[in-house]
């Protein structure tokens, strides 16, 4: 089953189409309801879970009865569920827990990572290294807790029923020394081991391939299993992130990740890549 992230946005969906139907703008859903149209845009772009009553409401609203309305309400709870990642409170800032929710119910993700491995392939010491680098000022950040955290978003890797993940890295990001030497060579050796997962498909693209069409910012694509194609793109900076869902842009991003696996080497040659480099440092 998916998790509450989806479910909200599967919900949002669903409600927008109701009101839709039933020819409701929504400054008549928010006057039903008592609560601002702010409120009823959030929860119609999955943004929000609503409380159950107000579904209810909605429902009442718009004419719908059992055994539609039985099913959107069942959605509803499954909605307002927490997700595993709340555990880790202050480690996973707000804005970034939409975006966990969505990687736990994807069931595919493409990644391209231009100055640092993915998070979902980092070993604890270069986790460590990382969030040194970042997060000097801050002497009460919980970096235990925090590589916690990312194990247990990695723990889906390796899980019975894992996304299929392909990731791109720049030639760059495994040659900067995180860490140093001895943290980067298990490292590489922890990419080589996962790349021999089935699901797992890791490429690096090398300095030689030149000028490529990502060299503006990293970027994540994430395809759903009620969605035949990718679909969202997710942009992440310092202090927050964009996400973007409209077709053209998915579209666009989804070229761009081809087209740079394409001036990647190939998995074969990644890993022999990888090999080399390892013995060298």
């Amino acid at each position: 089953m998916s998790g509450p992230t989806i479910r909200r946005r599967q919900l949002g969906r669903q409600l927008r189409q109701l009101r839709d139907a039933a020819g409701k703008s929504s400054r008549a859903a928010a006057e039903w309801l008592d609560v601002s149209q702010a409120t009823v845009s959030k929860v119609e772009n999955g943004k929000q879970a609503p409380k159950i009553a107000h579904v209810r409401l909605l429902l009442q609203l718009y004419g719908v009865e059992s055994p539609r309305s039985e099913a959107i309400l069942r959605l509803a709870r499954e909605a307002n569920q927490r997700g595993w990642w709340t555990a880790y409170g202050d480690t996973v800032p707000d804005w970034f827990r939409d975006y966990v929710g969505l990687e736990t119910d994807a069931t595919e993700l493409w990644t391209y990572d231009a100055e640092l491995i993915h998070g979902l392939l980092q070993t604890p010491d270069y986790i460590r290294a990382v969030t040194a680098a970042c997060n000097e000022e801050s002497a009460d950040f919980d970096v235990e807790c925090y590589i916690d955290q990312r194990q247990a978003r990695q723990d889906r890797l390796t899980s019975s029923n894992p996304p299929l993940f392909s990731a791109v890295v720049s030639e760059g990001a495994l040659r900067r020394m995180v860490g140093g030497p001895e943290v980067m060579r298990a490292q590489i050796q922890h990419l080589i081991e996962l790349s021999k997962l089935p699901h797992v498909t890791f490429q690096v693209l090398p300095f030689e391939a030149g000028a490529h069409p990502a060299m503006v910012s990293p970027f994540i694509l994430l395809g759903f299993e009620e969605d035949p194609d990718m679909g969202a793109v997710y942009l992440e900076n310092h202090q927050g992130a964009l996400y973007l869902e409209r077709p053209d842009d998915v579209r666009l991003y989804a070229n761009t990740f081809e087209r740079v696996r394409k001036a990647a080497l190939t998995p074969k040659k990644t890993k022999d890549f990888l090999v080399t480099l390892g013995q060298s440092m």
